[in-house]
């Protein structure tokens, strides 16, 4: 009788085992370099859970430190007043890390992207893989019927267009008829929203004939509602997702740091476009979520950018979801 050597055995079976999943990695790599030059070894980081009966995946588009949180939060405060808001909370007082999360909703009838990230524009400085991300979570560029755009600032928008063509070519588009109405106003020019200006009109304006428009209270489908949550930008929307008895709130920019905006939502940002509406709409939105006790997910909350808030003295502590919607 032949002997056989187990190690040889193992080693084969091992091998064949492997031989799937090694396809598998190249197939999706092979996917994601189609839509980009990509040269990251390893896929963006990437969150699945569901809402009732709605896939939630959130992509980590980039993530980047932003220098001195001074400079963008608590403007209105002493240096040192956000310094030891910070340090009480086990953060560093002198710099902060800043991400970006764009989500997609497989509702059955639709896959909908909520925001397209920093695109082709951030790649230099590592930015802009949201498109990797979605392949590593098994969906492709065509795969998304609708685009949701919470508001027009660069890193929202910056994905909408790859190589001068539409970036999710099977797409039709939606957004807040106040924000599209504010930005493609040739009155932009010569103003501080200039910049804004020409980014809308290269990368929004030519997909006006595939865009609808809402106000408050619009749907985007069954189970998705957009809520005016004005200040961050002039027609910034929110989003509110429903099945099957669950919820959750995509927060967009209302805050834009877990500490810094939720704990002070009177301190002023340096990116809300008008400061006061947005400190009134942050406590707006937050009061009702937390009264309701409605998970949220924050486009700059820490990665995967989801969870809760509770009331606390005059503002509201960040609470991270854990396996709430697993079970």
């Amino acid at each position: 009788m032949v002997e056989i050597n187990r190690r040889v055995l193992l080693g084969g079976a091992g091998l064949a085992l492997a031989s799937p999943l090694i396809m598998t990695r190249a197939a999706v790599a092979q996917a994601a370099d189609s839509a980009m030059d990509i040269d990251h070894a390893m896929p963006p980081e990437t969150h699945r859970f569901k809402v009732g009966n709605f896939e939630v995946v959130v992509v980590k588009d980039g993530a980047r430190a932003s220098g001195k949180p001074q400079a963008i939060f608590g403007i209105d405060q002493t240096p040192d007043a956000v310094g030891e808001l910070l340090q009480a909370n086990f953060l560093p007082p002198d710099n902060f890390v800043n991400s970006f999360a764009p989500v997609l909703v497989n509702t059955g009838s639709d896959v909908i992207l909520f925001d397209t990230g920093m695109g082709e524009g951030g790649r230099a400085n590592g930015l802009g893989r949201l498109v990797e991300g979605l392949t590593a979570a098994g969906y492709t560029r065509e795969d998304v019927s609708i685009v949701v755009l919470t508001h027009m600032h660069g890193d929202h928008i910056g994905g909408l267009m790859e190589g001068g063509q539409p970036a999710f070519p099977n797409a039709r588009y939606v957004t807040g008829q106040v924000e599209y109405d504010f930005w493609v106003d040739p009155a932009r020019a010569g103003t501080p929203a200039e910049g804004g200006h020409k980014g809308v009109l290269a990368k929004v304006k030519p997909l006006a004939d595939k865009m609808t428009f809402i106000v408050d209270g619009g749907d985007v489908v069954s189970g998705i509602t957009g809520m005016a949550a004005f200040g961050h930008s002039p027609g910034h929307m929110i989003y509110r997702l429903e099945s099957e008895g669950r919820q959750l709130v995509l927060a967009a920019d209302t805050a834009n740091h877990f500490v810094l905006s939720l704990q002070k939502p009177e301190w002023e940002v340096k990116f809300d476009m008008d400061k006061t509406a947005a400190a009134a709409t942050r406590r707006r939105v937050f009061d009702m979520i937390s009264t309701d006790r409605l998970a949220f997910l924050g486009y700059h909350m820490p990665f995967p950018a989801v969870g809760y808030v509770e009331k606390v003295d005059t503002g509201y502590r960040y609470v991270p979801k854990s396996y709430q919607f697993d079970i």
